[in-house]
């Protein structure tokens, strides 16, 4: 893995982004946010699930003045989403918005963008430059690769945050295209010293959208670009989360919660292994402390190719082997198997 891309640390609310910081976790909410209780409750069931930061879309004014309501019942910062009028942007702030995301592509004018700067500067707010692939700004060169479009559109909204003595900046260059997208990182992360928020927009249902999240972020997080990151999925946001924390716990990245070593099953197995691993993960969401925990299907896959997990079993007919560590502690009858596995994850994490 190459080292990390040094980035100027900046603060959304009390979390700290790039300069070294853990890679932070976000995600965005699916309720309309001038439902504000709906709002809350989802937020703070993302807090549960150990989301960082959270986004929400500001439409219109309401939206805007939802923000205020929002901020008293949730412990995380919050970042307003604003696309194409910058008047929300300042209503978002006065609401008490931690952080801005603006579209160079559809915010407008240059003169727009300035007002939004000086009234976040004079709330310590940073403001993430978001260019999308799919909207890219008027001006763009159409004769350019879009990877490179997407970093001349950043660099152009950079330079002219800089020219007002704005500097709390975070960027992101998504596209749906893994490749572009890891391509437009890669021209950008040299060329400016912000903190990159890292992600493929648009990536899909679960079953898509995880893949195609993981290769492209993870071959990011393992070129040493990102500070932060959303996994964007079609499905309740805490399944961005959870993938999000897999991504980085694949990378040895971040420790949060526990990680299930299970085999793939095969011919070999007399139980059902995919039913037991299914239930196991389940259960492993209540638990939020690290611990590896091992789901095997026979001797062969069993404390062997297991044997740095903390706990786990290997499965036989009917009965399955508790081992700790790659030492085999006791044969257990397969109507145990998940409470006394479980068990001991408890007693691990206690």
């Amino acid at each position: 893995m190459k080292q990390r891309r040094k980035s100027k640390s900046i603060k959304v609310g009390e979390v700290t982004i790039g300069g070294g910081a853990p890679i932070v976790v976000q995600s965005m909410t699916k309720t309309d946010t001038r439902d504000v209780m709906s709002t809350i409750n989802q937020i703070k069931e993302l807090e549960e699930y150990g989301c960082e930061v959270v986004r929400v879309a500001v439409p219109d004014s309401e939206a805007a003045q939802a923000i205020k309501d929002i901020k008293k019942g949730i412990s995380i910062p919050l970042i307003a989403d604003i696309h194409f009028d910058y008047r929300l942007a300042l209503m978002a702030l006065e609401s008490g918005a931690d952080g801005l995301r603006i579209n160079p592509g559809n915010i407008g004018e240059a003169e727009r963008v300035k007002v939004v700067a000086k009234a976040a500067k004079e709330r310590d707010v940073p403001i993430r430059i978001g260019v999308n692939a799919g909207s890219l700004p008027r001006a763009a060169d159409p004769e350019l690769p879009i990877a490179e479009q997407m970093v001349d559109a950043a660099l152009k909204q950079i330079n002219l945050l800089e020219s007002l003595d704005f500097d709390l900046i975070k960027v992101s260059l998504k596209a749906f295209d893994v490749p572009t997208t890891i391509e437009a990182y890669q021209g950008i992360a040299k060329k400016m010293p912000y903190p990159l928020h890292i992600g493929i927009t648009e990536a899909g249902t679960p079953r898509r959208g995880v893949i195609r999240s993981a290769v492209g972020i993870g071959t990011l997080l393992y070129e040493g670009i990102g500070d932060t990151m959303r996994v964007s999925l079609t499905a309740h946001p805490r399944e961005e989360v959870i993938a999000g924390y897999e991504i980085l716990k694949s990378l040895n990245m971040r420790e949060h919660g526990p990680i299930l070593v299970s085999c793939p099953s095969c011919g070999r197995t007399e139980v059902d292994i995919v039913k037991l691993a299914e239930e196991v993960d389940g259960e492993l969401l209540k638990i939020d402390k690290p611990i590896k925990v091992a789901v095997m299907g026979c001797v062969v896959n069993g404390p062997g190719e297991a044997k740095d997990a903390d706990v786990g079993i290997a499965c036989g007919k009917a009965k399955a082997i508790l081992f700790k560590k790659g030492k085999k502690i006791r044969v257990i009858e397969e109507k145990d198997f998940v409470n006394v596995l479980m068990r001991e994850v408890e007693e691990m994490t206690g």
